[in-house]
């Protein structure tokens, strides 16, 4: 497919949309909050801002380059830039990546449309933390309504992908991003201003501002070893890097386009979403006297139970869940794109016909993942069940692998002169940076990520 026939982005605000839209997902509103909750709060925030700039941000800017300096999917352009050297095998480890990411992904999506038909009907209501976490454990071991919902999910997924980039995911992305910034600011305000808790005895029981500081005042004796490689593997898959998004996206950004601009600008729109849903979370949970390092029952087993407390609870509850659904889509119309734009580029299809053949392949490994907490739960490898292994092996193989070797790539087999050119636009921008950008991504990203790559498989740390 000559590269005159792609899709691309229309407008530098639908770019950063879509990328951002990609970054923002269930990691930044489900999984930041309980990382830093398990690993001293504000400390972990600081050493997450740092990973951010010196490694997420080189390597986003990498993954931009290969992708529209090539003007192709995730594995053609490895082929485009060194046709005789297999580096295009990382380009099929991003597109396996996104296929198997999202498959559980879009089980764990599933749940949150069933949380947010729950929040309509007010299925909350009247519920302690023991029937909350009762009514989350038998909705799972259903073997059914889980995946009701994980099929709709895909569906409303595809939707969007078959529209194409201009039409469908640009389009979406630039109506949800304000809808879901909007959101979780209303809903941080609101926890923020909580203030005390007073029992009927009139004793303190608990403030939202002690969450406020529990996020924001760094307390560095928590520090250890395991707290900065979390925190630097937060800043790495937060960002989406390693699964072949930024890459694909990327091929569609025009020519004139600031990719340095560009890759800033998603970086701390990410990170702004992930602050900010734990400016809307703590200070809750800590109104509420709730332990902050609950970990990832936090969303649907303790969350639920906080908003329906506050004033309003059902409007907060409902807002929640919406939020969460909307950040899920954002992300999951990346990865669908992933691997449809590879198949229909490299099989010579059309887009709808390689958006139902890569939809239908995701959604039955997504069964598999759903039903390994029921009905397949003793099917098991390496003592973990299916979902767990789509998830370990993506997330903790796959992807710091992937990261390691595009920085690899971007450092040692793009000429130095062409890599430059394709960050200033032929000249045209200045880069005051280059040279740390360049020697970031040739030594220390490198290492850097193999060192969490190791803490990931269980060599380094506790």
């Amino acid at each position: 497919m000559k590269s005159t026939t792609r899709d691309n982005f229309s407008s530098k605000f639908g770019v950063i949309a879509a990328a951002a839209g990609s970054a923002v997902g269930l990691g930044n509103i489900w999984k930041f909050p309980y990382e830093a909750g398990q690993n001293g709060g504000g400390a972990f925030l600081v050493l997450y801002f740092f990973f951010i700039i010196t490694i997420g941000l080189p390597i986003m800017i990498s993954e931009f380059v290969i992708g529209r300096k090539t003007n192709a999917n995730a594995v053609r352009a490895f082929k485009k830039i060194t046709p005789d050297k297999p580096w295009y095998l990382t380009g099929i480890m991003g597109v396996a990546a996104s296929f198997m990411i999202l498959s559980f992904y879009g089980v764990v999506a599933g749940w949150t449309l069933e949380y947010v038909y729950l929040a309509i009907t007010n299925a909350f209501k009247g519920q302690d933390p023991a029937a909350l976490s009762e009514g989350f454990n038998n909705f799972i071991s259903d073997p059914v309504r889980p995946l009701v919902w994980q099929v709709l999910f895909m569906v409303l997924t595809a939707i969007v992908v078959i529209g194409g980039i201009k039409n469908g995911i640009e389009k979406l992305t630039k109506i949800l991003m304000p809808v879901l910034l909007l959101i979780i600011i209303v809903m941080g305000v609101r926890s923020v201003t909580l203030g005390a808790n007073i029992n009927a005895a009139g004793e303190v029981v608990g403030h939202s501002f002690d969450g406020l500081k529990f996020l924001f005042k760094p307390d560095f004796s928590k520090v250890d070893i395991d707290v900065v490689l979390d925190a630097l593997g937060q800043a790495f898959f937060s960002l989406s890097l390693g699964m072949g998004t930024i890459i694909t996206y990327g091929s569609y950004i025009r020519k004139n386009n600031n990719l340095n601009k560009t890759a800033v600008e998603v970086a701390f729109l990410d990170t702004l979403i992930a602050v900010l849903a734990g400016v809307a979370i703590f200070p809750a949970v800590f109104y509420f006297n709730v332990a902050p390092t609950e970990g990832p029952g936090l969303v649907f087993t303790v969350l639920p139970g906080i908003f329906q407390k506050m004033i309003g609870g059902y409007i907060w509850t409902l807002a929640f869940f919406i939020l969460l659904t909307v950040a899920a889509l954002t992300s999951s119309i990346s990865l669908l794109e992933v691997g449809v734009a590879y198949f229909a580029e490299e099989l010579k299809i059309n887009r709808v016909k390689a958006t139902i053949v890569v939809t239908a392949i995701i959604t039955v490994l997504g069964i598999a993942c759903s039903l390994s907490n029921n009905i397949l739960k003793d099917v098991k490898l390496f003592g973990r069940n299916i979902f767990d292994n789509m998830e370990f092996l993506s997330s903790n193989v796959m992807l710091p692998l992937g990261g390691m070797l595009i920085a690899i790539f971007a450092g040692w087999y793009i000429n130095k002169t062409d890599l430059y050119n394709e960050l200033s636009n032929g000249n045209v921008l200045k880069l005051r940076f280059f040279k740390m950008f360049y020697f970031i991504i040739r030594f220390i990203a490198p290492v850097a990520i193999a060192i969490v790559f190791l803490y990931s498989v269980g060599l380094l740390g506790e």
